[in-house]
């Protein structure tokens, strides 16, 4: 069995969505959400499936002394970031050499880095006029959204679009892809 956690930061539809494909799996198990937020509803969604949780601030998520022994009671293997605002620092990348991803709401190199995330992004291509938008499945490295991708998955734009629009436009491809990459990856058919 591969244990997984997620570090989200929000609102947690994709850590639900995750939770919810993994449930009664053979092979895969998501036995912890971490989150930097104590406010965030991810932990509340968390809960509710029946899943372990912890908040880590983020004045200790740079401590390998506090983050890795709650991975390691945890039994985690593999991380997944799921909205998850922080860099993940260099101990963690050395913990778990090729075993972290993340998802982007872009067609990555197009509209990442420091400052792009969310709506930031979705307003980004909408001021761009790009004629479609997707998602970006990447290993994380200590470069920001700057990992090896994994998959990308597109979707055509409308000219009158609004950011919101883009935005649900996107979602659409994370809640139907990314479940299925993170299987493929950890059970190395990726």
């Amino acid at each position: 069995m591969k244990n997984l956690a997620i570090f989200a930061s929000g609102s947690g539809t994709n850590c639900e969505n995750i939770i919810r494909y993994f449930q009664g799996h053979e092979h895969i198990a998501v036995t912890l959400v971490l989150c930097n937020k104590s406010d965030a509803f991810v932990l509340e969604r968390a809960r509710r499936l029946g899943v372990p949780t912890c908040v880590v601030p983020k004045s200790a998520f740079n401590s390998p002394e506090k983050v890795l022994p709650l991975l390691e009671e945890h039994h985690v293997d593999f991380i997944v970031l799921a909205g998850f605002l922080l860099m993940v620092p260099d101990f963690l990348l050395e913990a778990y050499p090729h075993a972290i991803i993340n998802i982007h709401p872009s067609l990555l190199p197009k509209y990442g880095g420091k400052g792009m995330w969310g709506m930031h992004v979705h307003e980004a291509v909408k001021a761009a006029g790009d004629s479609e938008t997707g998602m970006t499945v990447h290993w994380v490295s200590n470069i920001c959204d700057g990992g090896e991708i994994i998959a990308q998955f597109h979707t055509p734009l409308q000219p009158d679009d609004t950011p919101d629009d883009i935005a649900a436009r996107e979602h659409v491809l994370e809640m139907e892809h990314f479940p299925r990459v993170i299987e493929e990856v950890v059970m190395g058919e990726r």
